[in-house]
């Protein structure tokens, strides 16, 4: 089914549709009318001696002098040409896609003032994969990602540049082999395409994608663990959590259960001198739990930036156009940091239960080899978690609590948004390591509990692994191995579902 831009409202599932070209974004001839009757007001306005921030005055410290409408065509080149001012690494081509389309949608909403031509035009550079490059550093999150945003749009003036394949070329010659003429922006035009929020937006939505999966693999590589461990499941047992029944430890609580119940290596921890098993492995609905509420929190936030509109001076009407503060990131900005939180606690626990394995208690043997002293098992890829671990945390300063004025005082107070988004990013990569480095200890622990019988998401995913890696007899060079499991999990290869 179609996306409406302009009309419908984007989930993060139909995003992803229009996103992988599972479903078509279209603009209708209702968003067409409106992109259009809110042009013309922006027109009759250019046109006036009313003095309105961005359509005919300056920006920023400059918004008190008003400039003549010859000139209005120069005033919004020049914004894209001297805001494009990025350093850095340029982000992914995807990320420059997912930017377009949240600017796309904003756009056809009818309150930014932009011609229907320049709408269409970025709408056939996503349809034809010409992904501008875009440096990932500069941006402070207020007036938006404006940095960010002027060089995905510098194409549209022949200036910047497209990826093509993996190599970078020059936008003029892009357009030119596609019969494009330069578009000239007119009034507003140059605001409306670079204040706004979708760089941390499309931080946001990516990373979301992202923890999702890592939130349910995170369930299964405990559960894995638990049964090399021998633990028990009644931790997991829902009338425990009815009494607190916070809606991720619930929901992580039922799953763990489901999980383990018909396990033999949870049947042999009954009746055993054990009282009870570590926090690693008995708090994971807790820690998870708490994990998964971050999450949808920030879900709940990112949808509703999806459907905003967030750049700046908004057109309500002729008389009527308010420059305002939707642009500032501060919204995603603070629960993009409080969720970057919850996503290193993953890790933290993950690296916490494969310590657990190595210790060589209740029949596992230390460091998971029968043959410690010559052999150093699995001794040293748990430095390898603890360093990560370690990573993140220092990632975990919230870019949020922060805020450096500039445009001379105009812009006091900014929500360093972009960082957040991109140390988000950075926490959940470290993230797919430590748990695949956890998945492979958690292998060769059930190596050592045969024949017992796993649960059926235990073997499912012991399977896939052992496809890959073979149980560690001796030594070996393990970089490899880890590679390998890494790959399956960016991939989101393992079965995190019954």
């Amino acid at each position: 089914m179609d996306f409406r831009y302009g009309i419908d409202t984007f989930s993060l599932e139909s995003f992803a549709a229009v996103l992988e070209g599972k479903a078509s974004g279209v603009l209708t001839d209702e968003a067409k009318q409106k992109i259009n009757d809110c042009r013309r007001k922006v027109e009759k306005i250019a046109h006036s001696d009313q003095a309105v921030y961005g359509v005919n005055t300056g920006f920023g410290p400059l918004c008190e002098t008003q400039i003549s409408s010859e000139e209005t065509s120069q005033l919004q080149e020049n914004l894209l040409l001297t805001h494009a001012v990025g350093v850095g690494t340029p982000i992914d081509k995807e990320l420059s896609k997912i930017m377009m389309l949240c600017k796309v949608h904003a756009l056809s909403k009818g309150f930014s003032g932009i011609r229907l031509e320049v709408v269409e035009r970025i709408i056939y550079f996503i349809e034809n994969d010409l992904l501008p490059v875009v440096p990932e550093q500069g941006s402070v999150g207020a007036s938006g990602d404006l940095a960010p945003l002027s060089h995905l749009f510098l194409p549209l003036l022949g200036e910047g540049e497209f990826w093509v394949g993996d190599s970078i070329v020059s936008a003029s010659k892009v357009l030119e082999d596609h019969q494009l003429t330069p578009l000239r922006l007119q009034a507003k035009e140059g605001l409306a395409l670079i204040n706004g929020t979708q760089f941390i937006l499309a931080h946001a939505i990516v990373g979301l994608y992202k923890m999702d999966y890592l939130l349910n693999l995170a369930d299964v590589a405990g559960a894995m663990s638990l049964e090399g461990y021998q633990g028990s499941v009644a931790p997991f047992k829902a009338a425990l959590h009815r009494i607190r029944p916070f809606r991720g430890t619930q929901e992580v609580a039922e799953r763990m259960y489901r999980f383990l119940n018909d396990s033999e290596n949870t049947k042999a921890h009954q009746g055993c001198e054990r009282v009870q098993d570590p926090y690693s492995l008995r708090c994971i609905p807790q820690v998870h739990g708490a994990s998964r509420n971050a999450y949808y929190h920030l879900k709940e936030m990112t949808e509703i930036e999806m459907n905003s509109v967030t750049d700046n001076p908004i057109v309500l009407t002729e008389d009527e156009v308010i420059s305002g503060g939707n642009f500032h990131g501060q919204p995603l900005a603070m629960v993009l940091d409080y969720t970057t939180l919850a996503a290193s606690e993953l890790g933290n626990i993950s690296d916490r239960r494969c310590y657990l394995l190595l210790e060589g208690k209740y029949g596992l043997p230390r460091l998971l080899t029968q043959k410690d002293g010559l052999n150093s098992g699995f001794m040293i890829p748990q430095y390898t978690t603890a360093a990560l671990v370690t990573e993140n945390k220092t990632l975990c300063f919230p870019a949020s609590a922060d805020s450096i004025p500039t445009s001379l005082g105009q812009e006091d107070h900014v929500s360093m948004g972009s960082i957040s988004g991109r140390k988000f990013n950075q926490v959940l990569g470290n993230i797919e390591k430590i748990i695949a480095i956890e998945l492979m200890y958690a292998a060769q622990a059930l190596e050592f509990r045969r024949p017992n019988q796993c649960s059926a998401i235990v073997e499912k995913n012991h399977q896939i692994i052992r496809k890959k890696v073979p149980k560690l007899d001796e030594d070996r060079l393990l970089k490899d191995d880890i590679n390998v499991l890494i790959d399956l999990v960016k991939k989101q290869l393992f079965v995190v579902h019954l």
